[in-house]
C-alpha cells in the first residue's frame, strides 16, 4: 500500500515531466528563438500551473545538455533556440521584441574584413519592425502646439 506522501511525490514527478516535455515541444513548434516569458505563455496553454521557475530550470537543463543554445541580444534578456539549425541570422522587432530567424548569410560580409584579419565566427542582428508591428495602427504625427500669440 502506498503512502499519501509517495502518491504526491509520484504526481509531482509526473507533472514536472509533463511540464518539461511541453516546454521542449514549445521550442519544437516555434521556428524562432524564444524568451523565457514567451515559453511560459505558450506552454501554459497546455499545462496549467506551470511557473516561471520551472521554465528557467528546464531551459538551463536543456542548454546544459546542448539541446538549446542561447541567442544574445544587446540590452535584452537572452532568447533560446534548438541547436543544430543551418547557419542563419536574426531579425529583432523593436516594437514587440520578438526575434525571427533569417535563413542564409550575407555573402558580401567577407569583403568588409581586412585581408590580414582572421575571422572565426560572426553574428548579424538586424533590427526593425516585424510585419505585425509595421502594419499596426498608424500613429498620427504630433502637430506643433499653437502659439497663443499667433493669428488664427
Amino acid at each position: 500500500m502506498s503512502s499519501p506522501t509517495a502518491a504526491k511525490s509520484f504526481k509531482t514527478l509526473r507533472r514536472n515531466t509533463q511540464q518539461r516535455r511541453e516546454i521542449r515541444e514549445v521550442f519544437e513548434r516555434n521556428s524562432r528563438p524564444l524568451a523565457a516569458d514567451e515559453v511560459l505563455h505558450l506552454a501554459q496553454r497546455k499545462v496549467a500551473g506551470l511557473g516561471m521557475a520551472t521554465v528557467y530550470r528546464t531551459i538551463k537543463v536543456l542548454t546544459d545538455e546542448g539541446w538549446l543554445v542561447p541567442v544574445e541580444i544587446p540590452g535584452a534578456s537572452p532568447r533560446y533556440e534548438v541547436r543544430g539549425k543551418a547557419h542563419h541570422h536574426h531579425f529583432h522587432c523593436l516594437k514587440c521584441g520578438k526575434l525571427f530567424e533569417l535563413d542564409g548569410c550575407l555573402e558580401q560580409l567577407g569583403k568588409l574584413i581586412p585581408p590580414t584579419f582572421r575571422v572565426v565566427d560572426h553574428l548579424v542582428l538586424i533590427s526593425g519592425f516585424c510585419t505585425g508591428c509595421h502594419r499596426g495602427p498608424k500613429v498620427q504625427p504630433a502637430t506643433a502646439p499653437r502659439n497663443a500669440a499667433s493669428p488664427v
